[in-house]
């Protein structure tokens, strides 16, 4: 019986992630006000995913680089800075192309925000991991 709950368990969750990668490839395709809605849904669904099974973390650094994304095409790096810190933070524990790519939105919102010697050391640290990947 117990096996049965936790393939319950698995198989909800398999179709909350397929929501949640349904979402950031429906905001994809939409304009930015209902992209950046659909993909708030998404970070907000993932980060209940990660609350209950951490191995879907990739999935929202996913979603939060697509909302600092949206944010740095809209002009609005003070809005982008938290997703893009909060996906550097996440990313860090596996690193590869994940991190380079945080590290990338980070450097474009803090580029956006004047702080230009950050950015640099952000552009730097995603050249090093590019390299070492």
């Amino acid at each position: 019986m117990a096996r049965n709950g936790s393939d319950d368990a698995l198989r909800r969750s398999t179709t909350r992630v397929d929501a949640v990668e349904g979402l950031l490839a429906y905001a994809a395709t939409r304009r930015a006000r209902a992209a950046l809605r659909e993909v708030s849904r998404a970070v907000a669904m993932s980060r209940e995913l990660v609350a209950e099974r951490p191995e879907h973390t990739p999935l929202l650094v996913r979603a939060l680089l697509m909302l600092a994304r949206l944010h740095l095409g809209r002009d609005r790096p003070g809005d982008a800075l938290p997703a893009a810190q909060e996906a550097v933070a996440l990313a860090r524990r596996e690193g590869g192309a994940p991190l380079a790519l945080s590290l990338t939105a980070l450097a474009s919102a803090y580029e956006g925000l004047q702080r230009y010697g950050e950015a640099a050391e952000a552009s730097a640290e995603a050249s090093r991991v590019t390299e070492l990947g």
